[in-house]
């Protein structure tokens, strides 16, 4: 097999394995809860002002901050811009699951940033951004078929079946994890030429930096919202990247806007995923003592 057909293999993988995990957590998360579970915490009013402060005032002025302050190649400026704008990401509730944090909670600020960046992106971003014009139906229709219609395919399983939803949870458990697993290192794969070729850019560490704001400022903002941290602080700090990749990709020439997607999508893939296990894991400490 040659290297070519390798990397077009590793990229059908990919894909499949990112449908697989998006589609199985949505419809395991909606098995596990209810309506009411999920609206309940939308009520605190609070949560919601510093959610929306959060991601579609701070980061998007991190952003353009970040460009500024690392001097970077306008490129790699308007991918961590995309980034900045692009909110809801399908990863919250494991990220949250993982950190002991109120999945319910997590699963209705997902849906409340994912919705709101449909009409964020397309409406905010040609203004930063003048001659840039986004596809807001592309991106809604792509959250839709893939996030939306499997978490309400749960919820209504588990409300009028809930003894087959419970039976059915397990194994969603087990598709999401592998797919999960086969996902990331697809991903760092097809892409390790990419990360090392900007490695020596300021690209990397201004991703890195990114990111890390994002964790601390949600974490201080969910403190003042009822103890929210976990929620906020992975919410804030893991963007919407399948949002900004439609974007990215779609809207830009310059495959150096994709790159700076995907490099923060790998680094936040390795960063957050083990972070909010070593949240979790002193949850379960603190409990026990």
């Amino acid at each position: 097999m040659t290297g070519s057909m390798l990397m077009e293999l590793l990229s059908k993988i990919s894909t499949v394995a990112i449908l697989s995990f998006v589609i199985s957590s949505m419809l395991g998360v909606g098995a596990s809860l209810t309506v009411s579970q999920i609206i309940n915490p939308l009520r605190n009013v609070r949560l919601i002002v510093l959610s929306l402060l959060a991601n579609f005032v701070v980061m998007p002025v991190v952003a353009i901050g970040l460009e500024k302050v690392f001097a970077l190649d306008q490129s790699f400026g308007i991918g961590l811009l995309i980034l900045g704008c692009a909110a809801g990401a399908p990863f919250l509730p494991r990220l949250v699951q993982n950190a002991k944090g109120d999945v319910a909670c997590a699963v209705g600020v997902m849906i409340m940033l994912m919705v709101l960046t449909v009409v964020f992106l397309p409406t905010v971003l040609p203004r930063l951004l003048p001659g840039v014009t986004v596809d807001s139906w592309t991106i809604a229709r792509s959250l839709i078929l893939t996030m939306l219609l499997p978490l309400a395919a749960g919820l209504t399983l588990n409300a009028f079946y809930e003894g087959l939803a419970a039976r059915l949870r397990p194994a969603l458990a087990l598709i999401s994890n592998v797919s999960l697993g086969v996902q990331i290192v697809a991903i760092i794969t097809l892409n390790i030429d990419k990360i090392l070729r900007i490695s020596g850019e300021r690209a990397v560490l201004a991703g890195i930096v990114f990111i890390t704001i994002g964790l601390a400022v949600g974490w201080l903002l969910g403190t003042l919202a009822s103890d929210t941290r976990q929620v906020m602080a992975f919410g804030t700090g893991q963007r919407n990247v399948a949002a900004a990749m439609v974007v990215a990709s779609g809207s830009f020439a310059d495959p150096k806007v994709v790159v700076m997607v995907v490099v923060v999508m790998v680094l936040s893939l390795i960063t957050l995923i083990p972070l909010s296990r070593a949240v979790g894991t002193r949850a379960n400490a603190n409990v026990s003592s």
